[in-house]
């Protein structure tokens, strides 16, 4: 895949961005990524915008979006499922022929419109959601799932979160108002059994934008260095059903990094230097390395994934920066050396019903 990353912004993530409307954060994100990119919006000929009408908190929120984003009188296109997502789309329009230079912006202020209370609206109303479905119940069912089929233990789980929550210290990206206490871990409540409190990754607010280019607009502007280059990607989303397959089965997840790998003529996750993984609780950071086959360690989520700063819907994409950085040596206090090839994961609906992985290295 020709597609390269030219720049990243990303806006200071906290629990609660108070003090700026959503099109203020959105403009300033998408206004970094064209300066680190040493571009203009005019220089831009599409831009994708990756964003939910309600987790925005407004009907048709392109509307009042989409000009913050660097979309007026260019060539706009919305993803609604993911931030992830959005980078895939916008890589597949460069693939096309038709774009050179184009504007990935996501965003989820989650503070305007709390994500268990969208949740809860999403079930199907007359078959789940009288059961009183959430985002933290469908978690727990899914956390009793793969410690069923995985032989995934509480002790396996608290060990895992302690070790994100000390790299998500160091991650001076993390939003750092929001971090729990690891200490906390093992007595804090149950929300959903037997998934606690404590062992999920606190929503916060914030934004991510990229600049893409072409392989041939990167040849016409040698001035331009890439930060990195987008080599594979897959995406797949499974039945809307919570049985417990498609609970366990990790279906949809290992679909989506086959085809990623593959299309990067990778032939396993072990060859890559670094995954930054969307694990929502820690069970999910549990059930996606043992999935993948692959030991705990710094090259897995070295940023501290969602347990630094998880703007919901756009957390996958935030992944994606924190790859690229580390590609492009740019990562901070979480920078690992000779980090060349790297894979950003992100997952949406309910208990990983869809995945995402994009593979990016060095350009």
């Amino acid at each position: 895949m020709d597609v390269y990353v030219m720049g990243i912004g990303l806006h200071p993530a906290a629990s609660r961005i108070a003090n700026k409307r959503l099109e203020e954060v959105v403009f300033e994100t998408s206004r970094a990524a064209l300066d680190d990119a040493g571009v203009a919006r005019a220089d831009i000929d599409h831009v994708t915008i990756a964003g939910c009408d309600e987790l925005d908190g407004r009907s048709i929120s392109s509307m009042l979006l989409s000009a913050p984003a660097g979309a007026y009188l260019r060539d706009e296109i919305k993803c609604t499922d993911s931030g992830l997502t959005g980078l895939c789309l916008a890589s597949q329009r460069i693939r096309s022929g038709l774009f050179d230079l184009g504007l990935v912006a996501s965003w989820n202020k989650s503070s305007i419109a709390p994500v268990e209370d969208v949740m809860r609206m999403r079930c199907e109303p007359f078959f789940t959601r009288p059961v009183g479905l959430n985002m933290s119940i469908t978690d727990g069912l899914f956390a009793q799932a793969v410690s069923q089929q995985l032989g995934i233990t509480e002790e396996d789980v608290n060990e895992t979160v302690a070790g994100l929550l000390r790299k998500a210290a160091r991650n001076p990206r993390r939003a750092a108002d929001a971090l729990p206490v690891a200490a906390h871990l093992a007595g804090s409540d149950y929300v959903a059994a037997p998934l606690r409190r404590g062992q999920q990754a606190p929503i916060s607010d914030g934004a991510v934008a990229f600049v893409l280019a072409s392989a041939s607009w990167v040849a016409r502007h040698p001035g331009h260095k890439p930060l990195a280059r987008i080599t594979g990607a897959g995406w797949s989303s499974d039945g809307y059903s919570l049985g417990a397959e498609r609970l366990g089965g990790l279906n949809s997840f290992r679909k989506a990094w086959a085809d990623a790998l593959g299309k990067a003529g990778i032939d396993n996750a072990r060859q890559l230097d670094l995954i930054e993984l969307d694990s929502q609780t820690g069970y999910h950071a549990v059930a996606y390395r043992k999935a993948l086959g692959l030991e705990q360690g710094t090259r897995l989520s070295p940023s501290g994934g969602p347990f630094a700063q998880n703007p919901y819907f756009c957390t996958g994409l935030v992944n994606a920066a924190e790859c690229v950085l580390q590609i492009a040596g740019r990562a901070g206090a979480v920078q690992l050396p000779g980090v060349r090839r790297a894979a950003a994961h992100g997952c949406h609906g309910y208990a990983q019903q869809g995945n995402v992985v994009t593979i990016f290295e060095g350009a």
